[in-house]
């Protein structure tokens, strides 16, 4: 009887030690599966998305085809991030902030990762289409395209990789936009040159941080094929110089409802991030970079709720 209670106690600890080591590796896949999709872009799009949205349809929006936008959109980003990750897997292992990724590190497969990369596009897509509209799906395919199939093979081949992929990095706040219905204005065209232009400040200032991995893993950077920087702080500079006007077109076109104030902030935040950008472009260094980089971060949030103060 002792013995009988004793075997059963046994098998029934055993029990539990299995299925909670079953549910820890479920667990440790779910999680590599969510680090595929770069899950702090798929939340960037998302808001720049939501913020479109807002901003196209103010006082008309519909939140319940805003949120079936920002899934679509969601699943489209996370396709478009895996299937950059399953390309880039032999340049990732040679690049020790990416070598632990879970592709070049052995945690998933590639079919794995193929997979979740096709199904996540063909879900993303439908969704859009049935949900949304037709022009936001084909607006989500042209990012996707861009992204994974142009902007992710030229990072190898040419310094202008980095302008492909911030038109494909622009496009989800035009998609914010379309999925309220509302035509595509000056005003639209705006929000996606000023999405398309603050990318360069920040790009140039990460091609900067991390120029020596780039350049040991073959990447056409521009700070790779300047390692003095110039062109790159160039670029920085231009980028940011040009983003003042184009932020500024907001100011004069309806419905901004306080355009004295918006302009005023338009004009102070672009005005510290070229600031930054002329400090990299003369001293090219991490430190300054590294100002840079917090500036763009900065910039983008900060513009984007005065903006939807303003015109809310």
């Amino acid at each position: 009887m002792n013995n009988g209670m004793l075997n059963d106690g046994i098998l029934n600890n055993a029990s539990v030690v299995s299925l909670e080591r079953r549910q820890s590796r479920f667990l440790t896949r779910l999680a590599d599966y969510l680090e595929l999709t770069k899950p702090r872009i798929v939340i960037l799009e998302l808001i720049v998305a939501a913020a479109a949205a807002c901003l196209a349809m103010p006082r008309g929006i519909e939140p319940a085809v805003v949120l079936h936008a920002l899934w679509g959109t969601a699943l489209i980003a996370a396709s478009a991030s895996i299937a950059n990750q399953w390309i880039e897997r032999d340049i990732d292992r040679r690049m020790p902030r990416t070598a632990e990724r879970p592709l070049p590190a052995g945690r998933v497969s590639s079919f794995e990762a193929i997979g979740l990369a096709t199904i996540a596009l063909i879900a993303g897509l439908a969704w859009l289409a049935i949900n949304v509209n037709w022009l936001t799906a084909a607006l989500g395919l042209a990012s996707w395209i861009l992204y994974a199939v142009v902007y992710t093979p030229l990072k190898t081949r040419t310094t202008y990789n980095t302008a492909v992929g911030a038109v494909a990095g622009a496009i989800p706040i035009l998609m914010g936009w379309t999925a309220t219905g509302a035509p595509i204005t000056l005003r639209a065209v705006s929000l996606v040159g000023v999405l398309f232009l603050w990318q360069f400040p920040h790009f140039m200032a990460i091609a900067w941080l991390y120029r020596r991995e780039y350049s040991a893993a073959g990447q056409r950077m521009l700070t790779v094929a300047d390692p003095t920087g110039v062109r790159a702080g160039a670029q920085a500079v231009v980028g940011a110089l040009a983003l003042i006007p184009v932020s500024l077109i907001l100011a004069i076109l309806p419905p901004t409802g306080s355009p004295l104030v918006y302009f005023a902030w338009a004009v102070s935040l672009g005005i510290a991030q070229l600031a930054c950008a002329i400090q990299f472009a003369l001293l090219r260094d991490d430190d300054s970079a590294r100002r840079l980089l917090r500036a763009s971060l900065l910039y983008l949030p900060a513009w984007l709720a005065m903006l939807l103060i303003v015109t809310m």
